[in-house]
């Protein structure tokens, strides 16, 4: 079988590379089409050579089309994965740093929290872009699979502005899926779950072992294991309160709530510096830049090493390619994915994006019903489904009031500012990614007449209550194999370090 499958945001190295091998250990997908387009030309560049070096090695005669014209990437693609990051590491640092000096404390700040927010800003107005190019020149019934962040807003600007089929694709409740059976001594195989919410806030509701319901006797595990029960502190506290255990993160789930990260001094009692994700302050970012930094300096040694091997037990637990060849072979495939709700979850809204469980069979994603979700882990959910609906008609629209009051409905932001707080950051924000906020021109000239006025609130230099320094190239050097992992890897939190003590 030959088709197309497009990247975009191709020069982000850990999921092209990864997905590709995916897709190509696939023996009924070894004649597909490959294009990449990415608007950075020297990473594309380098990620096209990696990945066509794999390619010849596997002795697959598939030729990947690089190009930074993203319409003639799209050509006639039936299947497009999206890994962008729109604005890059310099509006990442912006996302943190801004927020910082209003004392709102961020691990990650992709998904929700002052910098989920901005970055579904950027992403969502690029997406909208990428969704007309997609209308208009690639297949008709083209399937988008999103892998970017914000998970839930950039999928649903998609779904109900851009006239494009998307899905939502992550890794978390993989993530937690392995932990679980870690925690009872079994293998992630023995242990079926069912796992319902909004992504990164997606809930473990059902755990079983040879038909015994193990959901009960979860929080005695955690408390009890050696390692997890210093590293992931809140999601074991929010297990202890709300009865289920959480996909995310220590260090994301974190900033998700008002209740972990709202006092400087209380911070570290919930945080792990072992691993950025159970966290560090600015974590992501920081592992992000050195992931970049080294593998922009140390590429031409990617090239000499052995080329990935395109094997089915090489392969990721990324979805991506269990759906495509689900979808193209009738090979029966179950997963977690990111859709439109319309009564999947009965007690969170219908046009919200949900994360559950979904069948792919070749004609096409089948989702059953879960029904209601406990009543607790509902709440939550529909907290962060509410910042998300602003901050989706926000984007859409260039709407800087609807924008403002995302940040005020935010569980962290609203725990740690108050509203004339929060009205300036925006503003500082807004000014500060101008270049990749087109629908927000006018708001962002009088957001610079405001901040040009000698009546501001003042604001603190503060780095944050657990931020690492970022390593130098000669600092990584000491650890080449762990620096190459980190450029490597989608997940850049699969191998955790022990706790520090």
């Amino acid at each position: 079988m030959s088709f197309k499958i497009t990247f975009i945001g191709a020069g982000s190295i850990g999921f092209t590379r990864n997905l590709l091998r995916d897709l190509l250990a696939v023996k009924a997908l070894s004649h597909i089409k490959v294009a990449f387009t990415d608007i950075n030309e020297r990473n594309l560049k380098m990620v096209k050579e990696l990945c066509q070096r794999d390619i010849d090695e596997n002795g697959l005669a598939i030729k990947i089309h690089a190009t930074t014209n993203r319409r003639e990437a799209l050509q006639n693609a039936k299947y497009i994965f999206n890994v962008v990051r729109i604005g890059g590491l310099e509006a990442f640092q912006t996302d943190i740093d801004i927020p910082l000096k209003y004392g709102v404390d961020q691990c990650v700040g992709d998904t929700l929290s002052a910098g989920g927010i901005m970055y579904g800003q950027r992403g969502i107005a690029a997406m909208l872009e990428i969704c007309k190019d997609i209308r208009e020149v690639a297949d008709p019934d083209c399937l988008l699979l999103n892998y970017a962040n914000p998970m839930a807003m950039l999928t649903w600007a998609c779904n109900k502005y851009g006239g494009v089929n998307t899905v939502g694709l992550c890794h978390g409740v993989q993530g937690g899926h392995r932990q679980i059976a870690e925690v009872f001594g079994l293998k992630q195989e023995e242990v079926d779950i069912i796992c319902a919410g909004i992504n990164h806030q997606t809930w473990y509701i059902q755990i079983k072992h040879k038909g015994e319901d193990l959901t009960g006797q979860l929080l005695d595990a955690f408390e009890h294991h050696p390692e997890f029960s210093k590293t992931e502190k809140v999601r074991i506290d929010m297990l202890r309160r709300f009865g289920y255990y959480s996909t995310e993160s220590n260090g994301h789930l974190s900033e998700y709530v008002p209740w972990y990260r709202k006092r400087p001094d209380e911070i570290r009692d919930w945080i792990d510096l072992g691993t950025w994700i159970n966290g560090e302050t600015g974590g992501y970012l920081r592992v992000c830049t050195e992931g970049r930094t080294w593998f922009e300096t140390d590429f031409p040694n990617w090239m000499k090493e052995p080329a990935l091997k395109y094997e089915e037990s090489e392969r990721s637990q990324e979805h991506g390619s269990y759906i495509i060849e689900g979808l193209e072979t009738g090979r029966v495939y179950r997963g977690h994915f990111n859709v439109v709700n319309q009564g999947v979850i009965a007690n969170l809204p219908d046009d919200a994006i949900i994360e559950a469980p979904g069948y792919v069979v070749r004609n096409g994603i089948n989702m059953p019903q879960v029904g209601n979700l406990p009543l607790g882990c509902a709440a939550v959910c529909n907290v962060s489904i509410s910042v998300q609906r602003l901050a989706v008609e926000a984007a859409v629209h260039g709407d800087d009031t609807l924008l403002r009051q995302a940040m005020m409905m935010d569980p962290l932001v609203g725990a740690v500012c108050n509203p004339p707080e929060i009205w300036q950051m925006v503003d500082e924000m807004l000014i500060a990614q101008e270049k990749w906020l087109p629908q927000y021109t006018g708001a962002i000239k009088n957001a610079k007449e405001r901040m040009a006025s000698k009546d501001l609130i003042p604001t603190r230099n503060y780095k944050g209550a657990a931020r690492l320094k970022t390593k130098t190239i000669e600092e990584m050097q000491l650890n080449k194999e762990e620096a190459k992992k980190n450029a490597s890897e989608a997940d850049k939190a699969l191998e955790r370090p022990s706790a520090v003590d």
